[in-house]
């Protein structure tokens, strides 16, 4: 899956209902390479798929996350929770 535009708080719910459905089926590839800007919304939604993965013994990969979204993961105390970046 190939995310796009801006993760904010009005576009990531969509995103995040699509990572699930396809998280409950198969291991999921997110890549954020057309990712422009990201708020704290973004770092929710990564958190909250890589719970239903743990939880449903599926593979989070994520690759190229944006700087601003590892930062803000920082900031919050949260980077370490975050998936490993693959590829």
């Amino acid at each position: 899956m190939i995310l796009q535009g801006h993760l904010n708080m009005d576009t990531v719910p969509a995103w995040f209902a699509t990572g699930l459905q396809r998280l409950a089926q198969e291991d999921l590839l997110v890549d954020f390479s057309g990712v422009e800007s990201v708020d704290s919304a973004a770092v929710s939604m990564l958190l909250g798929w890589e719970r239903a993965a743990q939880h449903g013994e599926r593979k989070l990969l994520v690759t190229r996350l944006p700087e601003d979204l590892l930062s803000l993961a920082r900031l919050y105390g949260v980077d370490k929770l975050l998936p490993q970046q693959s590829i």
